[in-house]
């Protein structure tokens, strides 16, 4: 009775069992073909077929048989019925249960080594909450499953114990579907806790975002500094040829100036193994706000990094450092002094098994000496920009829009459900806003049916994960781009997805115009509210301008407001001299005065007047205090930005001509375009 017990018990799980392994269906309890009379033995069964309950065991001629049929009723009456219609053993584990002893130990030695080589490889972190771990967990659990059987097969005298030892793995492998479920939003109290990951808190547009300072926005998106970074690199002919650059080009706040940075890799295997010795020399520095690229030398070489195959990748290193810690996306920084690291967010469970993630730690890994620190997230540097990795971010600010007012509601009612406003391509869409000394994450927020109007946005302190949402509505940000690359359909450049800045007071999108070469030609300023008008010009001083007599001739602002917030001086003189030069493709008049040692420069098409000016004409203008970073009152050579000009009278060869009006400049302008 109990052993009939055994296989009713049993009878579900060895097919998935044969299934999985190619068993045959026996039961936990009754053994791999089990036995079939008293003459057990301890050494392998040759077990030929189980036919209607009888064992034929490998032999010859009739004393087999005759020996067989001697002791047939007593072995029918004790095992008959347990075997009765079960299938054999596939010949694959008949095979197994063969080997030899010596043959066992030879595999387990193996599969012990192999195990530990691809530890050290794939590196995952030992750590039950780590989805990596627990496919190797579930591997192993799998493969004790197979070995019980096996040694089921091969010892009729500890078979029962084998096969109940079973339950341990498969017990593994449930506990592993539990955990899983455990961390669904629908459980019972999840929705809550998702909700309230990412702590964020309202906050006034006005008063907690500064009003802009042209000298800290990133002007350019990723894609444009990758490019400026590859011909800083071809400048180099030495490292061209052994390195490339890292597709890292992380976003960080350097000495003050929002920058991207990226390490030099090795160019191949080849070129690794002829330069290991002396590591990669130099990194790639590119400044978002001047557009400047340069290839910065190093006095000690990185020695660890993505590029390296073996001991010192940089993965690998830190991982097996901190074999317990579940990483997540890495950055490459510096520190003030210029010093590269690598940062390394560690992450933490909050939710069921594998749900809820976020940052508890901080790993630091000079890329130089391999020099490791570790800090709680709230003791990090201050250096440090990117302790919250983006993408985690945004996934974090996700789950409180979609969870805040329960699982149900963001299935049916939907009511106050949000999210963060996509890309242009359909994925997470996001940007970056240097304040102070940290770098803030930036996207725009909408409701979940994804209409083309935005509630507010978000700023994500990425050190300190201090997350804020400003109810500014208004235009998503891809509506805002086909606004800005309508307002010059006939260049056909194309607009950066765009930052919001506070333009006196004013919510407003502001973003680059590249052409197909992915150069910068314009940039361009959009009011939130009202994104039908767009300024554009082509520089950021131009552009401001435009931007606020366009708010001054709807009435948004006052004409005063509108002065007030220019951040502009007026010069006039008389010409001394007058020089073109193209940049990026774009014509610029420089322009000196008399008795004035500063450089002003006029940029076409907006300045498109100039043209008719000579040397000895007599001219007024108004430039911008401060331009991209140059300190116009400390600096009396600087080149300052013209924004507008006009109300002059030429007095080219002494003689006097008719007096210029804006107007007039403004009809060239039209008519060159």
């Amino acid at each position: 009775m109990a052993q009939g017990n055994d296989d009713f018990n049993n009878d579900d799980f060895q097919d998935m069992l044969h299934s999985m392994f190619g068993f045959s269906g026996n039961g936990f309890g009754s053994g791999f073909g089990g036995s079939s009379s008293s003459d057990a033995h301890d050494g392998p069964i040759p077990v030929d077929a189980v036919i209607d309950g009888e064992e034929r065991r490998a032999g010859s001629g009739g004393s087999a048989a005759g020996k067989g049929s001697s002791k047939g009723g007593s072995g029918s009456s004790r095992h008959g019925g347990r075997h009765r219609g079960r299938r054999a053993p596939s010949p694959i584990a008949q095979r197994i249960a063969q080997w030899s002893r010596r043959a066992f130990i030879a595999l387990a030695i193996l599969l012990a080594v192999a195990l530990v080589a691809g530890y050290w490889w794939f590196h995952p972190a030992l750590n039950l909450q780590s989805p990596g771990v627990w496919m190797w967990v579930l591997v192993i659990a799998m493969a004790a499953i197979f070995g019980f059987k096996i040694a089921a097969l091969r010892s009729e005298k500890h078979e029962k114990l084998f096969n109940r030892l079973v339950f341990v793995p498969a017990a593994v492998i449930v506990l592993f579907f539990l955990g899983v479920l455990w961390g669904e939003p629908f459980m019972p109290g999840n929705a809550e806790r998702y909700a309230t990951v990412l702590n964020t808190t309202d906050g006034d547009f006005a008063k907690d975002i500064e009003q802009v300072d042209y000298s800290e926005v990133p002007v350019i998106d990723r894609d444009s500094a990758v490019l400026l970074g590859n011909r800083a690199m071809g400048s180099i002919p030495e490292y061209v040829s052994q390195f490339e650059i890292s597709p890292a080009y992380s976003m960080i706040n350097y000495q003050g100036r929002p920058v991207r940075v990226s390490p030099l890799t090795y160019a191949d295997l080849f070129k690794w193994f002829s330069n290991r010795s002396q590591g990669i020399p130099a990194y790639v520095l590119v400044d978002m706000v001047t557009q400047e690229a340069e290839v910065v030398r190093l006095k000690d070489a990185i020695r660890y990094s993505e590029s390296e195959p073996l001991a010192r990748n940089i993965d690998r290193y830190a991982q097996l450092k901190y074999p317990t810690y579940m990483f997540d996306q890495k950055s490459f920084e510096l520190d003030e002094e210029g010093t590269p690291w690598w940062v390394f967010p560690v992450q933490k469970r909050t939710i069921g098994l594998f749900e809820g993630t976020t940052v508890s730690r901080v790993v630091l890994v000079n890329a130089c000496t391999g020099e490791t620190e570790d800090y709680a997230v709230e003791d990090v540097p201050s250096w440090v920009d990117r302790a919250y990795p983006s993408d985690l971010l945004i996934q974090q600010y996700n789950w409180s829009g979609a969870y805040a007012k329960g699982w149900l509601n963001s299935w049916l009612g939907q009511q106050g459900v949000v999210r963060t406003t996509p890309g242009t391509d359909g994925q997470l869409g996001y940007s970056y806003l240097a304040q102070g000394e940290d770098i803030y994450l930036y996207s725009g927020v909408t409701s979940v049916t994804a209409d083309n109007s935005s509630v507010g946005f978000i700023l994500v302190n990425q050190r300190t994960g201090e997350s804020h949402f400003y109810s500014v509505p208004g235009a998503t940000e891809d509506s805002a781009m086909a606004s800005a690359e309508g307002q010059v359909q006939n260049l056909k450049y194309q607009a950066t997805y765009p930052l919001l800045l506070n333009v006196s007071g004013q919510p407003t999108y502001f973003m680059a115009l590249k052409d197909n070469a992915g150069l910068v030609k314009m940039y361009a300023m959009i009011n939130v509210q009202h994104y039908q008008s767009v300024a554009t010009g082509s520089t950021v001083a131009a552009t401001q301008e435009s931007y606020l007599s366009m708010l001054a001739a709807d009435g948004t602002l006052s004409e005063d407001e509108a002065a007030a917030s220019g951040a502009e001086e007026k010069a006039s003189g008389k010409i001394a001299s007058i020089a073109q030069a193209v940049i990026d493709g774009n014509s610029h008049f420089y322009v000196t005065l008399e008795g004035d040692d500063a450089i002003y420069d006029f940029a076409l098409p907006d300045m498109l007047g100039i043209v008719r000016y000579h040397v000895g004409d007599a001219i007024e203008f108004s430039y911008a205090k401060s331009v991209e970073g140059d300190d116009a009152e400390s600096d009396d050579a600087a080149t300052r930005q013209v924004t507008k000009f006009g109300a002059i009278r030429a007095t080219s060869q002494g003689k006097d001509s008719d007096e210029a009006s804006p107007e007039a400049d403004a009809s060239d302008a039209a008519a060159m375009a």
